[in-house]
């Protein structure tokens, strides 16, 4: 799961080639509407879901949207039990980020999954293999006029990752930032999961187990 570089919207000259003249500003001007994508890559399968957020991505944000994508699976995996997460260190789902790590357990208190967070380490988010997808969506749509919200998910839609076309949803529901929890309250949290001995904040696993001990 990572988030891409926001990308603004609007009439704006984004160079490659297309097929087709395509008339851009020569200025940038101020954006109509800013869009993130929000990616969550099924490694065994290549299958890619991209969801456009219009708001902040925040650690609601980013949890609203694994919750959303294991909706649209779950019938698929009945039989599941963990879920391996690989994500960046980034400041919105790193494992101390409190209201990230709470979203998590209720994530697992909800689903009865076992949710493993394997988080790859300064300078090193680049061997995410989701990163390559969003190579391919940056060649893909830098010869498109992405000047609306609808016109950004209709060309996700039409890039191919290892020959599949990704599942593009329009997110626009509003986020907040600066929502967290008080120290008293994640040290409490902590006891809901497990800190591995070795990698400590690197790879954290939630259970039902030790969040059902836990409130």
């Amino acid at each position: 799961m990572d988030a891409k570089a926001t990308v603004n919207l609007g009439p704006f000259s984004r160079g490659g080639e297309s097929r087709s003249p395509t008339e851009a500003v020569d200025h940038d001007f101020q954006p109509e509407e800013r869009m993130t994508p929000v990616g969550i890559l099924m490694t065994e399968s290549d299958e890619l879901f991209i969801y456009g957020v219009t708001s902040n991505v925040t650690s609601d944000c980013l949890a609203d949207r694994l919750k959303q994508w294991w909706n649209e699976v779950r019938s698929r995996f009945e039989s599941t039990t963990t879920l391996l997460i690989n994500l960046d260190n980034g400041p919105e789902c790193h494992s101390r980020r409190s209201q990230f790590m709470l979203r998590m357990v209720e994530f697992v208190r909800d689903t009865g999954l076992t949710v493993k967070l394997a988080y790859y380490p300064p300078y090193h988010s680049k061997d995410n293999p989701i990163e390559r997808c969003w190579g391919v969506l940056e060649q893909h749509w830098n010869r498109s006029l992405l000047d609306g919200l609808q016109v950004a998910r209709d060309c996700i839609e039409t890039m191919t990752w290892r020959g599949i076309h990704p599942i593009a949803n329009a997110m626009t529901t509003i986020y907040h930032t600066g929502v967290t929890l008080s120290k008293d309250a994640m040290d409490a949290l902590e006891s809901c999961f497990v800190r591995d001995p070795q990698l400590g904040k690197w790879f954290v696993t939630i259970s039902p187990d030790t969040v059902s001990g836990n409130g």
